[in-house]
């Protein structure tokens, strides 16, 4: 498969999305191409990659602007003859009528972006709503559909955002389930056949989350399940703790702990003598009578007594270890690391039958300054559910479709563009969408390198992004409804000041209507129940 590349003669494919499917299969009549883009299992692997932290990766996506190809010739053609009678559908979901003159605030709901994932990168195509039997169809570019760099199979996680804007989905999200498109354009990327009929799942709308409360036990289960699980602490008092410990012990909620501990040296206290077991066990008032080692020398010439400094004869006695821990003292020894005495004991024939060590220990009086802290703990864990959004149709509405209408139309086009100029001027943000208007070239326009004969075009200086995106008929600015006629296929710059100003559209023909048709007709359903 050739690549498909922005052209310094001036053409840049209008690129768009879709999940990696199945094969597809030919329709009868050889002209309508099938795919199925996600089984339920990938869809829901969409729905979690695109709506992650709040809609992330949607917020990241960007326009897809292929790379460069030289495009030898780009040229007026004749006029068109229609191959059957013309036609057309009617939209649905007529919208509340507006007296607003200002042509520019009438957008219709219709319209959306299209995201997809291409080599790991996340881009997004424009596309829109139309009439079908089950209100579950999406209109935009064949190449926003299929990844035309790998033999024609459908892009990776396709969905279709209606009113996308900033990270928002105001009316759900919608995976693509099935695609149909012209067998040419699925097998030889024949741009003359550039459009796409996208069936869609009903949306994934508003996340309900609830909270749970768990037990000490079952918290610990389901973190062991890889389940994320909030903890609330409480702080309670020494007697609070102590009586909740008594009936949970270490493995109930009730903990304690010292608070950034600090030690310092002080002096003897009073009553030392008096209580020097409990000062040495367990320390009295946070006063605790400890040892610290020093050398043989060192121990050797201090005094006895309970004063700081004294001998710590409790700790210094000989204890007898194994001949390993001897062997692993006596190279601790040589590096420095081992302070104490170390002594073997030979039988009558020289053989090593028992081994000694003795470490030498001063006393030093310390006490702790840290705070104890007691709190108890709850355990809750996050239950999301995802509700159904309902039918696309339903919540947006859909454009009609019309076939053979022919060049030298007037018409009205939306997209998002976002991509850059070919001199690197980039005035557009992608954010919002925007419009062109006017009567298409009365003449075909061929180009050659991309199998084009006949694309019919429309003076419009937008940039990628705007691909996918609907050609509207007889459009309605009050009713913000019309007739899709074509989409955007390709972005030029006709007249070579490496600022594109015209955008082509596929004509939509009979054999365009058998394919759309198959697949208005064709039943996505839900991945979820409709909510209550």
């Amino acid at each position: 498969m050739k690549r498909i590349l922005l052209p310094a003669s001036g053409i840049v494919l209008a690129t768009g999305l879709l999940a990696a499917g199945l094969a597809g299969t030919a329709h009868a009549d050889g002209k309508v191409k099938t795919d199925t883009i996600n089984a339920e299992a990938k869809a829901w692997q969409a729905v979690k990659f695109w709506t992650a932290s709040n809609n992330k990766a949607l917020r990241g996506a960007t326009a897809f602007n292929p790379d460069n190809l030289e495009v030898s010739q780009i040229k007026s053609g004749g006029g068109y003859t229609a191959d059957t009678k013309a036609g057309s559908t009617a939209p649905i979901g007529e919208e509340k009528k507006t007296t607003a003159k200002v042509q520019n605030v009438n957008l219709p709901k219709t319209i959306g972006k299209v995201f997809f994932v291409k080599d790991g990168k996340k881009y997004w195509c424009s596309g829109t709503s139309i009439q079908s039997q089950y209100r579950n169809l999406v209109a935009t570019a064949g190449h926003c559909v299929y990844d035309t760099d790998n033999n024609a199979s459908t892009l990776d996680k396709w969905v279709f955002v209606p009113g996308y804007y900033q990270g928002k989905a105001p009316f759900g999200i919608y995976v693509g389930k099935q695609a149909f498109t012209h067998y040419d354009f699925d097998v030889y990327e024949d741009y003359d056949r550039d459009y796409a009929f996208v069936t869609v799942y009903d949306g994934i709308g508003s996340v309900d989350a609830k909270v749970h409360k768990l037990t000490p036990s079952e918290a610990k289960a389901a973190a062991a399940k890889g389940e994320k699980v909030l903890v609330k602490e409480t702080p309670i008092t020494e007697a609070e703790f102590a009586k909740g410990f008594d009936q949970y012990g270490e493995a109930g909620p009730f903990k304690s702990k010292l608070a950034d501990p600090k030690v310092e040296s002080v002096a003897m206290p009073a009553d030392a003598a008096a209580k020097i077991e409990d000062y040495i066990s367990k320390g009295v008032n946070g006063v605790q009578l400890t040892g610290v080692e020093v050398t043989k020398s060192v121990y050797d010439a201090a005094k006895t007594g309970l004063d700081n400094g004294m001998k710590f004869e409790r700790l210094s006695t000989e204890t007898a270890i194994s001949q390993e821990e001897y062997n692993s003292l006596v190279a601790a020894k040589g590096d420095g690391k081992f302070l104490g005495a170390l002594r073997v004991v030979k039988d009558a024939n020289g053989v090593e039958t028992a081994w000694f060590k003795q470490q030498f220990y001063v006393k030093k009086w310390v006490k702790s300054t840290a705070e104890m802290k007691y709190w108890v703990e709850e355990y809750y864990v996050v239950e999301a559910s995802i509700k159904s959004n309902g039918r696309l149709g339903d919540n947006v509405g859909g454009q009609g479709v019309a076939w053979n209408q022919g060049p030298g139309k007037t018409v009205r086009t939306f997209g998002y563009p976002f991509g850059p100029h070919l001199d690197g001027n980039k005035p557009y943000t992608g954010v919002t969408p925007k419009w062109c208007y006017g009567k298409s070239a009365s003449k075909v326009l061929t180009i050659a390198s991309k199998k084009v004969e006949e694309q019919q075009s429309l003076k419009c200086a937008v940039t990628a992004g705007y691909d996918g995106g609907p050609w509207l008929s007889n459009y309605s600015n009050t009713k913000r409804l019309g007739y899709v006629s074509g989409v955007t296929s390709l972005i030029a710059d006709t007249d070579k000041n490496d600022r594109y100003d015209t955008i082509t559209s596929a004509i939509f023909d009979g054999e365009t209507a058998a394919i759309y048709k198959a697949a208005a007709a064709s039943w996505s359903g839900k991945l979820v129940p409709a909510a209550e």
